[in-house]
């Protein structure tokens, strides 16, 4: 029997049934018989999400054994991966192809199949998701079936399950539409927060890559603008004493020993994030996207992400830091926002709009029920649909009203899962 624990300390499992498939085949088999048996089954990844979405009930199925690249075609830029493999080592695999992801998230811990899984996204106005750039992917199905699925083949199943929080089966392979690999050349910088919001369509659609970060309790946001360079720039990156000292330094350990004083000390959080946000100073460098895209990030939070439609993103800001200001909470963790253009998966968060997300922080040693709770009042108003792998408090009723293809999920789900082996209580919470 195994214990399983998510990474932030809000999800764990004891007693569980561990399985370890080295194949596809073998994954089947041991779906098929857990399934006959009446058992419950989850696939777990790198449990970087902070909802339950991956906590196994009775029977835990890692995919270790599943962790590789089994073919690249670099003239179509076609790669097909085990679905267990990490986004960091698939990021150093596409490289030596000499190709990479269109775009990527802000970390690399998750694997592939569980980023996919929960609608991991990156930024970027004329780009979707994650999910967006799988192209085919095969699903083991509750009755050891495995399903191949694409644009031409189980077409519906494959706008399911792309984003399907697990509830459709097991995926044990994806082929991803990769790109040549390509440089990004990052300008991180300090800006008024009024300019940013004011400007904040132009700086969207006037950069591959923008995003920014806000520091409750100042005006100060901290913008980061990625894009691809003209051909024959080389890399210029941050060097390593420099980067020690922003990524790992001031961004880490400093960050920690910042929050454990707020944590004890709340009162402080406004001067804490004064002086945070005035120590931040533009950098500007060029490397490898994978590189520029992603992050370290060692300090233990809680996170809450909600899509917005992207018009209203500024709105949803103003009142978040009314209602921050109003109310004495002390937060000293930013607020992220990116962007994501529309697609046709039916959970994804983007579906069928273009979007803002907003992504709202708390340190884990402090509360964040009455931080989180406002929020989701707030983005209610605007037909805000939850990140599967964040934290939320959604039914069925309200994910049906915010997702048009709600119900034909389901329906989906009745179909491939009917005994609800792949069930557990989140999945419950979401789906029913």
């Amino acid at each position: 029997m195994s214990t399983w624990r998510n990474w932030s300390g809000t999800e764990s499992a004891t007693g569980v049934e561990l399985l370890r498939p080295s194949s596809a085949d073998e994954l089947a088999a041991a779906v098929k018989n857990a399934a006959e048996q009446g058992k419950k089954l989850k696939a777990v990844g790198s449990g970087h999400s902070f909802t339950g979405c991956s906590v196994p009930e009775q029977v835990m199925i890692r995919l270790d054994g599943l962790s590789s690249i089994t073919s690249a075609d670099k003239e179509s830029g076609r790669v097909t991966v085990g679905a267990g493999t990490g986004l960091r080592k698939l990021n150093a695999g596409l490289a030596a192809f000499d190709l990479a992801m269109a775009n990527l998230g802000d970390i690399d811990k998750q694997t592939i199949s569980g980023a996919i899984s929960t609608g991991t996204h990156g930024t970027g106005a004329r780009l979707g998701g994650l999910a967006t750039q799988v192209v085919e992917l095969d699903l083991v199905t509750a009755d050891g079936s495995v399903l191949r699925c694409s644009k031409e083949e189980n077409a519906d199943v494959f706008d399911a399950a792309r984003i399907s929080v697990g509830a459709l089966g097991v995926i044990t392979s994806l082929t991803v539409q990769c790109v040549p690999a390509f440089l990004l050349r990052a300008q991180e910088m300090p800006l008024p927060l009024g300019e940013v919001l004011d400007g904040f369509d132009e700086l969207a659609d006037g950069n591959d890559h923008f995003e920014f970060y806000w520091f409750p309790h100042t005006d100060i946001a901290l913008t980061k603008r990625n894009n691809r360079v003209a051909a024959g720039v080389g890399p210029s990156p941050v060097g390593r004493i420099r980067g020690w000292v922003d990524d790992e330094l001031l961004s880490n350990q400093v960050f920690e020993l910042t929050n454990r004083l707020a944590s004890r000390r709340p009162g402080l959080v406004p001067r804490i994030n004064r002086i945070a946000s005035r120590a931040l100073s533009a950098r500007e460098y060029v490397d490898a996207s994978y590189k520029v895209f992603c992050s370290e990030r060692s300090v233990v939070f809680r996170e809450s992400e909600y899509a917005v439609p992207r018009e209203h993103v500024v709105d949803v800001l103003r009142r978040l830091r009314e209602w921050i200001d109003a109310s004495g909470s002390r937060i000293p963790f930013p607020i992220e926002v990116r962007v994501a253009a529309a697609d046709d998966i039916w959970l994804s968060t983007a579906y069928g709009r273009d979007t803002a997300y907003v992504a709202i922080h708390q340190y884990h040693r402090l509360p964040h029920d009455p931080y989180f709770q406002a929020f989701e009042r707030i983005v209610a108003d605007y037909d805000a649909r939850p990140h599967w792998g964040k934290l939320h408090t959604l039914d069925p009723s309200g994910l049906a009203a915010r997702y048009p293809r709600f119900d034909e999920f389901l329906a989906m789900r009745d179909r491939l899962d009917p005994e609800r082996v792949f069930t557990n209580p989140y999945s419950r919470q979401v789906f029913g």
